[in-house]
C-alpha cells in the first residue's frame, strides 16, 4: 500500500512539473516575441498578432515591460493592416494600465486624427515636428560644411603624397587610401567613437563625426585629384621646369589649377552623396536629421516625420547640385563658346 502510494505522489509530482514548464514556456514573452517576430519576418502579421496576444498583463503590480511592448507591436500592427479600431483597443490596454505612457498615448493621438481631412492632418504635423527636424537639419548641414573645408584639404595632401617619389610617403598615403575605402564608414564611425576609448582617447560624437566622414571623404578625393592630376598633359610640367619652376612651383601654378574644371563634377557627386551618408552619425549619438526623424517617428508614429526629413534632404541636395553646377561653369567659362 505505501509503496502504491509513493507511486501515485511521484506521478503527480511529475505532472505537476510537466504541466509547470508546459505552461510557463506558454506564457515566456521572450519566447513569443520571438515567435511573433518570426512570423512578421514571413509576413504573417495576423498570426504575430495572435501569438503577442498570448502575452499576459502584469500580475500583482509586477513588472509589466513585456506587456506594453507586445500590445504596442499589436497596435502597430493592426495600424498597419487597417484595422483602426483593433489598433486603439490594444493601445488602451496599455493605458488601462499604465495611464502616463507616452509611447500609447501618442500612437492613439495620432490613430483618432487619421479622421481629419489630410491636408489638416500634415499641416498640424508639420507645425509639430519641423522644429525637432530643423535642429536636425542645422547640425546635418555644420557637419556636411565641415567635412566640405576638410576633405579636399586631406585629399589633396594624400593624391600630392600618392605622387611624391619618396616611397614611405607614396605608401602611406597608399595605405590611407586603401582602409579608408576599403571598409564602411559605419565601421569606421564606430572604431573612432566607441573604439578609441579603450586607447584612452575620448571624442565627443560631434569631433567623431567630423573626424570620420572627413578622413573618409579624403580618401576619396584624393583618387580624384591624383586622377585629375595625372589627366594634365606631361608637357605641361615639362615646359614648367623649361622655365625654371621647381616642382612645387610647376604643381601650384600649372597643373593644380587645371585640374580644378575637371574635379569639379566628381567632386560634386562626393559631396550630394556626404549629405545622405551624414544619416550614420546618427548612431553614435548625433542628433542629425535622419536620428531627429527617427525618433519622432518612434515617438508619434507618423510617417510624415520621415517625408518632411526627406524633403529636406532634397533640398540639401538640390542646393548644392546647383552650386557645383555654378562652380563647374565659372571653372570652365573659357571653354564656352
Amino acid at each position: 500500500m505505501q509503496k502504491t502510494f509513493s507511486r501515485v505522489a511521484t506521478a503527480l509530482l511529475f505532472l505537476w512539473m510537466a504541466a509547470a514548464v508546459v505552461f510557463g514556456a506558454a506564457a515566456d514573452p521572450d519566447r513569443l516575441t520571438r515567435q511573433a517576430n518570426e512570423l512578421m519576418g514571413q509576413g504573417d502579421l495576423a498570426g504575430a498578432v495572435e501569438v503577442l496576444k498570448q502575452i499576459p498583463p502584469p500580475a500583482g503590480g509586477g513588472e509589466g515591460e513585456a506587456f506594453v511592448r507586445s500590445r504596442l507591436q499589436i497596435a502597430r500592427l493592426h495600424f498597419s493592416l487597417g484595422e483602426m479600431d483593433k489598433a486603439l483597443a490594444a493601445a488602451r490596454e496599455v493605458l488601462a494600465l499604465y495611464p502616463d505612457n507616452s509611447e500609447a498615448k501618442n500612437f492613439v493621438a495620432s490613430v483618432e486624427q487619421e479622421g481629419q481631412p489630410r491636408y489638416v492632418t500634415f499641416l498640424k504635423d508639420c507645425i509639430r515636428f519641423l522644429p525637432a527636424l530643423a535642429k536636425g537639419a542645422v547640425m546635418t548641414l555644420l557637419l556636411v560644411l565641415c567635412t566640405i573645408v576638410i576633405s579636399p584639404i586631406g585629399g589633396l595632401l594624400i593624391a600630392l603624397g600618392r605622387l611624391s617619389t619618396f616611397r614611405p610617403i607614396s605608401a602611406a598615403c597608399w595605405f590611407v587610401i586603401w582602409f579608408f575605402r576599403g571598409t564602411p564608414l559605419l565601421l569606421q564611425l564606430f572604431f573612432i567613437y566607441y573604439g578609441l576609448p579603450s586607447l584612452g582617447i575620448t571624442l565627443s560624437p560631434l569631433t567623431a563625426a567630423v573626424i570620420g566622414l572627413g578622413v573618409n571623404y579624403s580618401a576619396y578625393l584624393g583618387e580624384i585629384i591624383r586622377g585629375g592630376i595625372q589627366s594634365i598633359e606631361h608637357g605641361q610640367m615639362e615646359a614648367a621646369k623649361a622655365l625654371g619652376m621647381t616642382y612645387g612651383q610647376a604643381m601650384r601654378r600649372v597643373i593644380i589649377p587645371q585640374t580644378y574644371k575637371r574635379l569639379m563634377p566628381p567632386i560634386g557627386n562626393e559631396f550630394i552623396a556626404l549629405i545622405k551618408d551624414t544619416a550614420l552619425v546618427s548612431t553614435i549619438a548625433m542628433v542629425e536629421l535622419m536620428r531627429a526623424a527617427d525618433q519622432l517617428f518612434n515617438t508619434y508614429f507618423n510617417v510624415t516625420a520621415l517625408v518632411l526629413a526627406a524633403i529636406v534632404y532634397l533640398v540639401f541636395t538640390t542646393v548644392f547640385t546647383f552650386i557645383f553646377e555654378k562652380i563647374e561653369y565659372r571653372a570652365g567659362i573659357y571653354e564656352h563658346r
